[in-house]
Order: structure tokens, then C-alpha cells, then sequence
């Protein structure tokens, strides 16, 4: 089992995300990059979304501009499903033992998706917190991103505000509409203090889901494609529907299965399922009633 050391975990808990090195074998990065270039391949055969998750929406999900001669592919949900290398990173890596070095020892799956900002695109993402879109009854979750690409500041890395983990939570509705992102004027305010998250290929940002972040946009040639995968302690149920459901959700990656729940004090709104393959056209239709175009992506 790969350890987190003392310092790392308290580096964690105290600004709510943490970058490690070699979250995965050379190995078995070598296998998740080539697996994904072929995904990428295979999307400029396709002009509208493809594929299909077990709730019937498209498992591949294309960016607003995608061509043949410039393929955007920008979301893969539940890639674990179809591929052995995905699940074997999210379930039998070492950034599965990071994750329960932090929340375990009894760790389970809720979600993974792949979020890819390939060159040329307008991505960005709005601030928010994970929690409000897959809230529990305790908030012992991890969101893992592993850096398939090298992230750098220039191809829309993860930005974070260190600390917010312990703030508020805050909400995602606006006038009644579920906009997926907080208010503008909490996100000037975390943008004017946000720490971008960069790394090699292979390594991984542990990030708390109340931790609040966002992107930018990939202003480089090169692409930013992240394989996140999203865990819980196993004694935190969620109390939402899952907005990604896949067969392995509850699946127990690390400890056991022991029937018991706990609880936290808490207070939010419950979020709006997508109606579409992401929370993507949530984010993007309120940039619209903003007044600007630009796609949004995460």
C-alpha cells in the first residue's frame, strides 16, 4: 500500500487539496493515455454525442466547434465501464490508497468521468464546490483528479481557493435556475486569491468536496485531460440522486462494507440533475444569460 506522509495528510486537511507525484505505474499511465488518444480517434468519425451509460445519455460528450480536423471530445462518463485500464486506476493504484490514507480506512466508489480540454477550445469553468452536486449525509468525500496530461498554467489547470473546504457551503441556484456555479461576486473573490494546480503526467490533485475551484481555458497547443474519480468514506451516503449513475457506484475500493451512516449538521438546496450528458449546458446556459457564448466545460 503507497502511504501518504504525516505532512501530507495535514497539508490536505488544512487547505483542503493536495498534488502527489506518481498517483499511477508508468506503466499503467502509458495504457490510460493511449486508451484515451484512441477515444479521441474515434470521435472525429461522430458529429453529435455517442455511446450510452446505463440512464440512456451519451457516454462520449463533444464540445460546441468539435470537427474532424479538430476533435474536442471533453467528456467520457463512467469510463471505468469500458475500460479495464480506467477501473484498474480508479480501484487498484496507488492514488486509491492516497484517497483512503485520507478518508478510509473504509473507502467506496460514487463516479468517475474524464474532463479533457483539447487545444483550441474555449473551455472554461465556472467556481463552485463539489458537495452541493453529490451531496452525503457526511462530507468524507475526495474528488481524485489524475493528470493524464501534464497540466501546466497555460492548459487550464485546476484552480482552488486553500481553506474554503471549512467555509460555507454555497449555492448553486440563482433566481430560481440551477446554474451549477455560485455567485459572481464569492467568484471574483476566489479567483483574486485561487492557487493553480499543475503536475507531471501521472500525478494527482486530492481535492475536499467543499473545496471551491474552478478553470480557465486551455491557451496552449497542448491538451489538459484529467481522469476524475470521485469517493466517499463508507459511512457516507449520499442523499442525492447520483448525476453520473454507473454500475460500480458503491462499490467498496479499499476496507469493508459495514452497514453503518454518519451523519453531519448541514444545510443546502439539492441540486438539478442534467438534464443532458453533464453539468456542462448547466454552466453554459447561465454564461449565456450573462451575456457571453463561450462553451463552458470542467
Amino acid at each position: 500500500m503507497t502511504e501518504l506522509t504525516r505532512q501530507q495528510q495535514e497539508f490536505f486537511w488544512q487547505n483542503g487539496y493536495l498534488v502527489v507525484e506518481n498517483a499511477v505505474s508508468p506503466e499503467l499511465l502509458s495504457e490510460l493515455q493511449s486508451v484515451f488518444q484512441g477515444w479521441v480517434e474515434e470521435s472525429r468519425q461522430h458529429d453529435v454525442n455517442w455511446g450510452e451509460t446505463i440512464n440512456g445519455k451519451p457516454r462520449f460528450d463533444l464540445e460546441p466547434g468539435h470537427s474532424v480536423t479538430a476533435p474536442r471530445l471533453r467528456r467520457v462518463n463512467a469510463p471505468v465501464e469500458v475500460s479495464p485500464a480506467y477501473f484498474k486506476a480508479m480501484a487498484e493504484s496507488p492514488m486509491t490508497d492516497f484517497v483512503s490514507a485520507l478518508i478510509g480506512p473504509d473507502v467506496k466508489l460514487h463516479h468517475t468521468k474524464i474532463n479533457s480540454k483539447q487545444p483550441g477550445g474555449k473551455t472554461v469553468v465556472k467556481w463552485h464546490q463539489d458537495f452541493p452536486f453529490t451531496p452525503h449525509s457526511n462530507d468524507s468525500v475526495v474528488t481524485a483528479l489524475l493528470m493524464i496530461d501534464e497540466v501546466t498554467e497555460d492548459n487550464g489547470p485546476l484552480e482552488v481557493l486553500p481553506g474554503s473546504h471549512t467555509g460555507a457551503i454555497h449555492g448553486l441556484w440563482h433566481e430560481g435556475e440551477f446554474t451549477g456555479a455560485i455567485d459572481d461576486e464569492t467568484a471574483a473573490e476566489c479567483a483574486s486569491e485561487a492557487v493553480v494546480c499543475t503536475g507531471s503526467a501521472g500525478s494527482a490533485c486530492l481535492m475536499h468536496t467543499r473545496l471551491l475551484h474552478g478553470s480557465a481555458a486551455n491557451r496552449s497547443m497542448e491538451p489538459r485531460t484529467l481522469f476524475i474519480s470521485v469517493y466517499s468514506a463508507g459511512d457516507a451516503v449520499p442523499v442525492s440522486p447520483n448525476p453520473m449513475p454507473n454500475r460500480y457506484e458503491g462499490l467498496i475500493v479499499r476496507g469493508r462494507k459495514t452497514g453503518r451512516v454518519r451523519s453531519i449538521d448541514f444545510e443546502m438546496d439539492l441540486p438539478e440533475l442534467p438534464a443532458t450528458a453533464s453539468f456542462f449546458d448547466q454552466q453554459a446556459k447561465h454564461k449565456e444569460n450573462e451575456g457571453s457564448t463561450d462553451p463552458v466545460s470542467n
